[in-house]
């Protein structure tokens, strides 16, 4: 497909779709205390989280995109899009990619499609691809999900990180239309600082630790995380970047009416809010039902807000994110007059 610059000049790419799906297996703290040895109240208290949802063998991150996606062009009202980015950390094979499976599934046939790798930053680094891609007039429509199953690669005896992450996904449809519409992106800001690779990290299974020459015993095949560096770093990231955003927009933070950030840990989202000088229970959090979903923790984060009252149309929402690589991205909407399915 080409781009055609001169006949789509003035474009935005305006939200008009949100699906979300996790699941049908919970996980609760009390499951898990058994297991792992350590109270579901520890657990709670130091994460925020109560429970959370995860894949059944067989089940694939191309299972829940595919489903979040098709809730999502249910919701946009559309059959069809222009180009799936697709934002994860477990993809269904090193190779390919899983975005090309999610669309054939979907029935989107010949559209260009593609996974992103930026972890928790992920949505938001599609986001910005798929605004970009309509804006230079590539594709009318769309579908930008994050789904993610890192249950399957966190070490099932891992008291620091088995209790954190959950498994889901969450989609948005984006169309062509104006700036001044409800549900257009606005400023984006994006970043990354790869001397903290090794902060959040699965240290084999690429090219530099191949995985036929990793033992069992050695433990590089699973998720790692270094939890106090990583706080800090998360919590300064997203700070930094939704100030640059809304310096971005001509906005300050007592125009934000809702702040959803990526849900890592209920103590980092309170700490960004409080350095931002947002009111806690202006926060969107959904992290004590799901848990931290990676890339598909921010779309279930915004289907939570629509369905329990929080979003309405016309509130302004800043979105923000930290992520394995470093990566960090923050972006800016007024929110649109849509429903979640």
């Amino acid at each position: 497909m080409k781009a055609d610059p001169e006949a789509h000049r003035a474009r935005a790419a305006v939200l008009c779709g949100l699906g979300s799906f996790t699941p049908p297996r919970v996980v609760t703290n009390e499951e898990l205390s058994s297991i792992l040895e350590i109270s579901g109240e520890w657990i709670e208290t130091r994460t925020g989280i109560r429970q959370r949802h995860v894949v059944e063998p067989g089940t694939a991150t191309s299972d829940l995109a595919e489903e979040a996606g098709r809730r999502a062009l249910k919701s946009a009202g559309t059959e069809t899009v222009g180009a799936v980015v697709l934002a994860t950390t477990t993809p269904d094979r090193p190779c390919p990619a899983t975005a090309p499976e999610v669309a054939s599934r979907l029935g989107l046939h010949n559209v260009p499609a593609f996974d992103v790798g930026a972890v928790c930053s992920g949505f938001i680094y599609a986001l910005a691809i798929g605004a970009g891609i309509i804006a230079i007039g590539i594709a009318d429509h769309v579908l930008i999900v994050g789904a993610d199953t890192f249950s399957t690669m966190v070490n099932p005896r891992d008291r620091s990180n088995r209790a954190i992450f959950g498994d889901g996904a969450g989609a948005v449809v984006l169309r062509a239309g104006n700036a001044d519409e409800m549900g257009a992106l606005g400023a984006f800001t994006l970043g990354s600082d790869g001397a903290g690779v090794d902060l959040i990290t699965v240290p084999a299974g690429g090219s530099l630790r191949p995985q036929r020459d990793v033992q069992e015993a050695d433990g590089g095949r699973y998720f790692i995380m270094q939890g106090q560096s990583v706080y800090r770093q998360a919590v300064s990231q997203m700070v930094m970047s939704s100030r640059h955003c809304l310096e971005l927009a001509g906005r300050t933070i007592h125009q934000v009416d809702w702040l959803v950030c990526h849900q890592a840990n209920r103590r980092i989202l309170t700490a960004v809010a409080d350095r931002l000088g947002m009111p806690v229970e202006r926060c969107v959090c959904n992290i004590d039902v799901v848990g931290n979903t990676a890339a598909a923790s921010i779309p279930l984060a915004l289907a939570a807000g629509v369905t329990t009252g929080k979003l309405h149309a016309g509130d302004n929402v800043l979105l923000t994110a930290f992520g394995g690589g470093l990566t960090w991205g923050s972006t800016l909407l007024c929110w649109p007059d849509l429903t979640v399915v």
